[in-house]
């Protein structure tokens, strides 16, 4: 060392020293945050301590008041109406039980550890998802934009099913139910049942025509529903005091929005299941076709419900995480909410099919009525001999097996003359074969299925209820990915932009409440998160897998767990789950594009469903939908690849601060070689506003290093500091 180097680094102490008073006498007064740390620029090795814990940051960041509270946040986020009305659905029509396992196949390839993984980076970072992706790699910082817009985009459309379920909640406080029944028409000569209705059905009529009002196509926009107009106003009032606090005040509803869901469940199917034909709508749904699961069409919706079912890609679950303790056991969180939501669809596909098969029970019942009737008449009129009909059979309590050996005689007996006779087979299986999914589920088929329950209002008020609830339960996730990132990322007062975000969803949803709105619903549906968030999701494996590094993550992991995780999670992020998704990805894009874009739209005079396509405007509204949702990856790529803005009004993070000490992080986080574990994101406290710019000078080295860097372009940067402990860093 040279003989005056002693001399050399007093006044490099002293000119820090005059940089540290510049600082504090340029500081930003409104800076409080700032205030509140302090800077210690002689940091001695042997008095660093680690007070990450202890940090202003750890203490200003909300948290929720106990696991089982995040824990059922996570479970409503996930578990949501698609569990009811889809999951059913889709197993039945595709095998039955042997569907269950493709679904759990990739549950555990796809599911679990891309939930895992999300978990994990949102609870190190702590951030939202801008915040994260920004973090992990600055140039893929469009993911956590463009997951903000796909959530937007859900939440617009999510909250008029909410708002559905609110007007027929409201309407069941009435006996009898007002769907029981077809209305009559009065006129000057004679009174006559509604001819729509008398063409459908009385549940079908209530829900296109009284409460829908809908119009013949997606064109005719026929003005707003007032009804409707109502109750999404008032689902996006909930929706805005439950969120106006963040987790403060949503947290507390999620344990009455979340387990109420699993109390109606389970008392719908234990009254379903003391009713005639529930039975055979369970046997029906669970006997498996096992040749089905040969079909590529099976594993692709299977994947794609897997992807949907968990919430992956909409920033919810990277929110919600992002209020955790570090040390808090995330992988046991993700196998715990996954599974509680596979769970829940089998749940509600026992309960949907228990209650269809009590449905088709009481159809089957009319049909053999009806049909014991007709025949009857035929054996009046000397169409049929009595000599053919067993002398057993007493047609004025025809059961189902006595009905079926009679129509087994006569269609033998009358093999020619048969089809002119228009007997029914009457087969509960027929019934229970009509798939229905979605609204038609909800509003149509389960609803017909109550008004045969005694007690029907009754039961009527907690399915809706039940509704009301998933759907909120998801609601507040996805708004909760809305607002999180943008809290974050921009400083702004969460209860004016929640209050921001919930009226301005409110005017664009009034597209949805309009006579036509339906076929917009079902647009969005198609159209606004399906491909978007599939690329969101490769991106976000990419970006954790080999930009960031797949080994250094797991060592995060290892550092935050306390334990390394199971090695399969290595090779599913690394090589299993990424082609997963890439073949999911063309499979839906192959799907959709053989598959025609149009919407069913009910025509009055037939009063019946029919199949139209899109007109040229509402393709391009399609095409919009999808490019706007993934528009923000590559021009936040391109801005931050081609520097089209200046890298300090952008950037994550530079300096940390802890208190006692400021740490300097590096400005291109792709090449950082320290973990996620090793530093805290300077976002988690905002940057003062400075005068003058403040640096430090390596010991040993005459060269200033500084540069341009932070969050609002203040133009300080730290140069690294050998002389503190990596594990500080």
């Amino acid at each position: 060392m040279p003989k005056n180097s002693k001399v050399v680094k007093r006044e490099l102490d002293d000119e820090v020293i005059e940089s540290v008073k510049d600082l504090l006498s340029n500081e930003d007064s409104a800076d409080d945050a700032f205030k509140k740390s302090e800077l210690i620029v002689d940091v001695q090795e042997e008095k660093d301590t680690d007070v990450e814990e202890g940090s202003e940051v750890e203490d200003e960041r909300p948290a929720w008041n106990n696991k089982l509270q995040y824990i059922l946040a996570q479970v409503g986020f996930s578990v949501g109406l698609g569990n009811v009305w889809r999951f059913p659905y889709l197993c039945q029509k595709n095998g039955g039980g042997a569907y269950l396992l493709p679904y759990l196949i990739l549950l555990l390839v796809i599911g679990i550890p891309l939930f895992f993984l999300e978990l994990s980076v949102g609870q190190r970072i702590r951030r939202g998802s801008i915040g994260v992706w920004n973090y992990i790699s600055p140039k893929l910082g469009g993911i956590g934009f463009a997951s903000c817009v796909v959530c937007f985009f859900v939440a617009l459309y999510y909250n008029v099913i909410i708002g559905w379920s609110l007007f027929y909640f409201s309407q069941s406080f009435q006996q009898p139910l007002p769907w029981d029944q077809c209305p009559l028409v009065k006129n000057a000569s004679h009174t006559f049942v509604e001819p729509e209705c008398e063409k459908s059905s009385a549940t079908t009529y209530y829900w296109y025509r009284e409460a829908l009002n809908i119009s013949n196509s997606i064109s005719e926009s026929g003005g707003l529903n007032w009804k409707m107009t109502i109750c999404l106003l008032a689902a996006w009032v909930v929706v805005c005091l439950a969120m106006i606090k963040g987790i403060q005040s949503s947290g507390k509803i999620m344990y009455f929005s979340s387990l109420f869901p699993y109390v109606v469940l389970l008392c719908f199917l234990i009254r379903a299941l003391l009713l005639n034909g529930s039975t055979d709508g369970i046997r029906h749904m669970f006997t498996p076709k096992l040749e089905m699961m040969l079909e590529p069409k099976v594993w692709r919706e299977a994947a794609t419900q897997v992807f949907f079912a968990l919430g992956l890609g909409f920033g919810g679950v990277i929110a919600f995480s992002s209020y955790n303790k570090r040390d808090n056991n995330c992988h046991f969180d993700a196998v715990l909410v996954s599974f509680i939501n596979f769970f829940t669809s089998v749940l509600a596909t026992l309960v949907v099919f228990a209650v269809l098969g009590f449905k088709a029970s009481v159809i089957n019942e009319k049909c053999i009525a009806e049909n014991s009737e007709m025949i009857i008449k035929f054996l009046k009129m000397g169409n049929l001999s009595h000599d053919i009909i067993p002398h057993h059979i007493n047609f004025s309590a025809v059961t189902a097996e006595d009905y079926h050996l009679v129509y087994d005689i006569v269609q033998k007996v009358k093999e020619g003359e048969f089809p002119a006779l228009h007997l029914n087979s009457c087969q509960i299986e027929d019934e229970l074969n009509k798939a229905v999914q979605g609204t038609g589920l909800a509003f149509i088929a389960f609803t017909e299925a109550m008004t045969h329950f005694p007690a029907s209002p009754f039961w009527s008020v907690m399915f809706f209820l039940m509704l009301v609830n998933l759907g909120l339960g998801s609601m507040f996730g996805t708004i909760e990915g809305i607002i999180t990132p943008i809290v974050d990322t921009f400083k702004v007062r969460k209860e004016i932009l929640t209050v921001i975000c919930c009226l301005l969803a409110f005017c664009i949803g009034l597209i949805f409440v309009q006579r036509s709105g339906n076929y917009f619903v079902t647009m969005f549906d198609d159209y606004s998160a399906t491909l978007p968030l599939l690329i969101v999701v490769i991106l976000e494996n990419i970006a954790v897998s080999f930009v960031y590094g797949i080994d250094k993550f797991i060592e995060d992991l290892k550092d935050m767990l306390g334990f390394a995780p199971n090695r399969y999670y290595y090779y599913m992020w690394k090589y299993i789950s990424p082609l997963m998704l890439l073949s999911l990805l063309i499979a839906s894009v192959v799907n959709m594009g053989l598959s025609p874009p149009g919407y069913n739209a009910w025509i009055e005079d037939k009063a019946s469903e029919e199949f139209l396509s899109y007109p040229t405007w509402g393709m391009v509204v399609c095409i919009s939908l999808m490019v706007l949702a993934i528009l923000p990856v590559p021009v936040v790529f391109v801005i931050r690849r081609c520097n089209l803005i200046d890298d300090s009004s952008g950037n994550l993070a530079s300096v940390t601060y802890k208190r006692g000490r400021v740490l300097k992080e590096p400005v291109n986080l792709e090449g950082d070689d320290a973990s996620l574990i090793h530093g805290k994101i300077s976002s988690e406290m905002s940057s003062p506003n400075f005068g003058k710019n403040i640096y430090r000078k390596q010991s040993g080295s005459p060269t200033l290093d500084t540069a341009p860097n932070g969050r609002y372009g203040i133009g300080y940067l730290m140069a690294d500091m050998p002389d503190m402990p990596e594990s500080d860093l």
